[in-house]
């Protein structure tokens, strides 16, 4: 079943149907630019979700955009949903990254998916997002698709065994679970003074914590339309499925150089924080612009970004 979306005057929607979200910042800017970025979104995410009552079925973060499959009980619950998550991670990223008015664009897309065949499609494209920008080679391998935290609990880290942490990492824990009973997501302040002093094996094993302490992906009704989890992987390994609903903009043909840039930044600035490029005056941004285009070769377009600027002339 084909459906039309006007997205000036009203939100094509179906009680019970899953919807394909997408979200881009204003001008395309750069959402993530490191882990607590991906943390204070994704524990936001989960939280709005319980609140509204909302079932996560696909997640994909990308660096500068998002998608989300998922099931709401009616257009406003959807809208709601959207809007207080929008509302309150903005809050919290626009004072670490010194940005000012709106993060994202308005209104956010979605597009119902009628139907097995479409809702698999669906899930395989939002699943695989992070293997077609080029920041891994499967979708379960991309830490922000949340895809192996459906059978392993640390994925991308070593175990944490809390009898053998040290005082400083059970510190850690202990707080990361009364910020979750109280029913609130993590914030910046709270994830800079939590990784401050752990060692970089320790940093790994808080973000898969965190991540699991706090996940409300249905990993078990997205598998079903697969018959079975590893079926589902299967599926994505061999397809990239498609969205004919939304019109998604890409900037360049990879995402990896965003790392690259990150890197590059706090190397040569000396940045203790890579959310202090930010702050850097035009002129300023002008020469890091030219240090990243020589340094890293990433598209124009990407590195502005980057830098959340746009340097085209007017």
């Amino acid at each position: 079943m084909k459906t039309s979306i006007n997205k000036k005057t009203s939100r094509a929607f179906s009680r019970g149907v899953l919807n394909h979200v997408y979200q881009r910042t204003v001008n395309g800017f750069l959402i993530f630019y490191c882990i607590s970025d991906y943390l204070v979104y994704f524990t936001t995410l989960c939280v709005t979700a319980r609140n509204y009552h909302v079932r996560l079925l696909m997640v994909s973060l990308m660096p500068d955009h998002i998608h989300l499959s998922v099931i709401a009980h009616n257009a406003k619950e959807l809208s709601g949903f959207m809007r207080d998550l929008s509302k309150n991670f903005a809050y919290r990223h626009n004072i670490t990254c010194h940005h000012k008015g709106s993060l994202f664009e308005r209104p956010f897309g979605s597009a119902p998916k009628y139907g097995d065949k479409a809702v698999r499609t669906n899930l395989i494209y939002v699943g695989n997002n992070g293997p077609e920008r080029h920041l891994a080679k499967k979708a379960e391998n991309y830490r922000w698709s949340f895809l192996s935290y459906a059978e392993n609990s640390y994925p991308f880290s070593e175990k944490l065994v809390l009898s053998k942490a040290t005082k400083k990492m059970r510190r850690a824990i202990d707080e990361v679970k009364a910020t979750f009973k109280r029913g609130a997501p993590m914030n910046y302040v709270q994830m800079k003074r939590l990784s401050a002093d752990l060692n970089k094996k320790e940093k790994e094993q808080l973000c898969d914590y965190i991540i699991n302490i706090y996940n409300t992906i249905d990993y078990q009704e997205a598998a079903r339309y697969f018959d079975g989890y590893k079926n589902m992987l299967t599926a994505m390994h061999s397809s990239t499925g498609s969205e004919y609903d939304i019109n998604e903009v890409f900037i360049g043909k990879s995402d990896e150089y965003y790392a690259k840039m990150a890197s590059v930044c706090i190397k040569e600035l000396k940045l203790g924080d890579i959310h202090d490029v930010l702050a850097l005056d035009l002129d300023s941004k002008m020469e890091v612009f030219k240090m990243l285009l020589s340094k890293t070769g990433a598209p124009s377009r990407q590195i502005e970004s980057f830098l959340r600027v746009s340097l085209k002339k007017k």
